[in-house]
């Protein structure tokens, strides 16, 4: 495996210490999000559904996913639906023989609508419809299944990784995992799932532009939004400022107009912009490591919906933040790192070209340094079967 290590010390400035920084995070109930999420999970437990039927993960790939927005009538008091969302899933499947007795279209929607029953609490089975485009995976791609202990790669592709997290990328992800925690919507219950966060750091500055669906039954007038809108906005600044030496401003539904009533404000019926305004697909959401940070350096594949066994770019996409975490924390003198991962189809998934490109303190890294690398990079290779059994767990968490 050695020799497919590449190391390269790069002489850059990390990201940390740049001036300018970009980073955005789009929470559960954004359109995006919930394309990822949903599709993921259909990824997930159909993995599940072969290994039982079958004994084998089958080929599959459920990253062609659209949600189309819905049509909503807002009041303040609450709102009705007055067109449903609806997902539209693509992609391709193995569909099982008639001795297994399990429609795979079935199963798909749903395990789709466990997902919002479980996640999204204003969406109920009458909000959302299904539209199955789902066709019989090829041939060529199945034969690639059939011998499970030498998996090779059903494409090519290549991924990016990095470490650490910045101050800034750490802010914008936990201010949207607390707007949508069940502490802030226990005392905000306006505030809902649609939740978007760009944060823009400029020195020691950190401009926060928030965007939050609001569910129109707990709003009883234009003056109650904003004056909502304004307690959240203090609880937000607290938890942001709590434990950062960075100066934070942030603002809240920028294109709020008091002046225009109604039409002013950003009210919705379900908590998300999907319900009337804005669609999704897949691939468009959070990276790998849950965010978006546009300062970095970015793969060329979407993480959710694409099988964990073969598709790499499920498996490297999380593999390599994997790799560039690990290498961070245990080489010494490193201030940043990029870890690349590339293969080609037909290629075994465990036997990919690596790209190390760590940021140092110093000049140049030394032969101590590379050692460690390829000793951390090859361990985690030697044990590739495991890592890809352990996406089927859920616990790597890819929004």
């Amino acid at each position: 495996m050695s020799e497919k290590i590449f190391i390269e010390s790069a002489k850059a400035t990390p990201t940390y210490k740049k001036q300018f920084e970009i980073v955005e995070r789009k929470g559960i109930g954004h359109p995006d999000t919930i394309c990822d999420l949903v599709m993921d999970k259909v990824s997930i437990e159909l993995s599940k559904l072969y290994l039982k039927e079958t004994g084998a993960i089958q080929h599959h790939n459920m990253d062609k996913t659209m949600l189309v927005a819905g049509n909503t009538e807002i009041q303040f008091g609450g709102g009705k639906v007055i067109k449903p969302m609806k997902l539209i899933v693509g992609d391709r499947v193995t569909f099982l023989s008639d001795d297994h007795n399990v429609p795979i279209g079935d199963f798909v929607i749903s395990t789709a609508k466990s997902w919002f029953e479980d996640n999204l609490r204003n969406i109920k089975d009458q909000h959302i419809e299904f539209q199955l485009e789902l066709g019989q995976s090829s041939r060529k791609l199945q034969s690639i299944f059939k011998n499970p202990k030498t998996f090779v790669s059903n494409d090519t592709s290549a991924l990016v990784g990095y470490a650490p997290f910045t101050k800034t990328e750490s802010i914008v992800l936990e201010t949207e995992q607390y707007i949508n925690s069940e502490k802030f919507k226990d005392e905000f219950p306006a505030a809902g799932e649609d939740v978007k966060i760009l944060g823009f750091r400029n020195g020691d500055l950190l401009d926060l532009t928030i965007a939050i669906a609001f569910v129109d039954k707990y709003v009883r007038s234009v003056e109650d939004y904003f004056t909502k809108k304004h307690q959240m906005l203090e609880a937000i600044n607290e938890f942001a400022r709590k434990g950062t030496d960075l100066k934070i401003h942030s603002a809240i539904n920028c294109l709020d107009d008091q002046n225009k009533g109604m039409d002013g404000i950003y009210l919705t019926v379900l908590g998300t912009s999907a319900d009337h305004a804005d669609s999704g697909e897949v691939g468009r959401g959070n990276k790998a490591n849950r965010v978006i940070s546009v300062s970095r350096p970015a793969g060329a594949e979407a993480i959710a919906g694409k099988n964990p066994v073969s598709h790499i770019g499920k498996i490297y996409n999380t593999l390599s933040f994997k790799l560039a975490d690990q290498i961070y924390q245990k080489v010494p003198d490193l201030d940043e790192v990029f870890v690349w991962m590339y293969n080609v189809i037909g290629r075994p998934v465990n036997d990919p070209k690596i790209v190390v490109q760590p940021v140092t303190k110093t000049d140049s890294i030394d032969k101590s340094q590379q050692n460690q690398i390829k000793e951390i990079v090859n361990d985690n290779i030697s044990k590739m079967d495991k890592f890809c059994k352990k996406l089927l767990s859920e616990k790597h968490d890819i929004a």
